[in-house]
């Protein structure tokens, strides 16, 4: 049976912007969910303190949970080689970071599609940072995930591996057993693509997923390709949304992942409206959990 772990959508300004919320203060409303872990982000700003490190992995085990996941966004797409190295040491240091918390699982990414990049230079960057990353990360028992990701919220850019076929590509340039896919179904529609058929084309690599969900406020997948493709900024005609509820389809999700054997952790990135919504989120993945898995 997988695990499952949240992610504070709902409060990533109040807990990484202003300061309105306290870690502990998450970690108090996480752990009343029937959950198992509460995925975990660098850019908290509590966690520029490394005293608080052991602190709030001693309250997240005092309810009994864990942090498995950490949540964090490296940018090895810039060509200045000055600008990629420090971006490396930012990973390393998210990985101690991981391994403090007692986690096993730290997030990397491809970096910003900036515009001068072909793809072949762009996925040889991008691998070659990853790949310096990787014996950092198995000396701590960290595996690494590389997320189909949209766009880190401080980002200029897109991601540059978003469209299947390129992040497709990266992934298949590394080969290490430290290394895998955190498959989100939600930002392949931001890629204005099919989940499942990305799902399909990576199952046997992934290691951890993102469960959310997506529904059109208005028109059709159609339109929504036709005119988000290659944008910069969110995807106006999606929104976030109680998981079950939107365009994801979880059961072909889970069978998919049933049938490769996957038995990690599933995290939940929505619940944007409130702690009811994430509740039944919650709920909701439980359920289709115990559906696929227990038998």
């Amino acid at each position: 049976m997988p695990k499952l772990a949240v992610f504070p959508k709902a409060f990533m300004v109040a807990l990484c912007k202003d300061g309105s919320m306290r870690v502990s203060e998450w970690i108090e409303l996480a752990a009343k969910l029937d959950i198992d872990g509460l995925e975990w982000y660098a850019g908290f700003l509590e966690m520029k303190d490394e005293k608080n490190w052991p602190i709030f992995r001693r309250q997240v085990e005092d309810h009994g949970k864990t942090i498995p996941m950490m949540c964090c966004s490296p940018d090895f797409t810039h060509r200045d080689a000055a600008f990629r190295k420090n971006e490396i040491e930012k990973q390393k240091r998210w990985i101690d970071m991981t391994h403090a918390l007692g986690g096993s699982y730290c997030r990397v990414l491809s970096g910003q599609k900036r515009p001068e990049l072909s793809v072949d230079e762009g996925v040889q960057l991008a691998a070659d940072c990853i790949e310096e990353c990787l014996p950092y990360a198995q000396e701590r028992n960290v595996t690494l995930i590389i997320e189909n990701h949209y766009k880190d919220d401080f980002w200029e850019y897109p991601e540059f591996a978003q469209k299947m076929d390129i992040f497709c590509k990266l992934v298949d340039k590394i080969n290490h057993p430290y290394f895998g896919v955190n498959y989100d179904p939600s930002n392949t529609y931001l890629a204005g693509e099919d989940p499942i058929e990305l799902l399909r084309r990576v199952a046997h690599r992934v290691v951890t997923m993102h469960a959310s969900d997506r529904y059109l406020k208005e028109g059709t997948m159609e339109d929504l390709r036709r005119e988000e493709a290659g944008a910069q900024g969110y995807a106006k005609r999606l929104s976030h949304g109680e998981i079950g509820k939107g365009l994801n389809d979880y059961d072909a999700i889970f069978s998919i992942l049933k049938a490769q054997g996957f038995n990690s952790w599933i995290s939940i990135e929505d619940g944007v409206d409130g702690m009811d919504q994430l509740e039944r989120s919650v709920a909701f993945v439980r359920k289709k959990m115990q559906q696929y898995w227990s038998s």
